[in-house]
């Protein structure tokens, strides 16, 4: 009987030995697991806040091209063709730092990506180098087809920059997977 009793202690003990192992590997598990899950967040977390940073930036020199378009209105409110040329002249010698702006802000998203954001950001890059050299144009040309050509490449790059806007946005959203 007391032999008996021996193997029901080293029974005990194996099994108890062998539940901890199972135990111990499982939590190395959980723990490895938590632990790619905990690096995967916050590399998509610094990833979307690089590509915030960058599209706000796009962003922001957009808008400066945008303010030195508006003065157009001034232009057309100007009394006398040498008024409007110094108006337009001013805008000209403006607009062009206001691009290389962009040009800088649009490889950092060209950077970031992703790729059709980066496509979108060098499109209203392009089309604002257009606005550019028709507002060049009509300096000394105030005809209403040189006017409207230019009307017309900002029309683009507002559709431009719309556009930005929305495949940067969807290119921010936290997706989320369905299980």
């Amino acid at each position: 009987m007391a032999n008996s009793g021996l193997w029901v202690g080293v029974l005990t003990a194996l099994t108890a030995l062998g539940a901890s192992y199972l135990t111990g590997r499982a939590t190395l598990r959980a723990a490895l697991a938590q632990a790619r899950t905990t690096t995967r967040a916050e590399a998509l977390r610094e990833q979307r806040d690089r590509r915030r940073s960058a599209y706000r930036e796009m962003l922001s020199c957009t808008h400066v091209f945008s303010a030195v378009t508006w003065q157009i209105d001034d232009v057309d409110a100007a009394c006398d063709r040498q008024s409007k040329d110094r108006l337009l002249t001013q805008m000209y010698e403006r607009i062009g730092p206001a691009i290389g702006d962009m040009n800088r802000a649009m490889h950092e998203v060209r950077l970031d990506g992703p790729a059709e954001v980066s496509a979108a950001a060098d499109h209203v890059r392009n089309t604002a180098r257009r606005v550019q050299a028709l507002l060049k144009t009509l300096i000394e040309d105030d005809s209403p087809e040189r006017r409207n050509e230019y009307d017309a490449a900002y029309r683009d790059f507002r559709e431009a920059y719309v556009t930005f806007i929305g495949l940067a946005r969807e290119a921010l959203e936290v997706k989320t997977e369905d299980r």
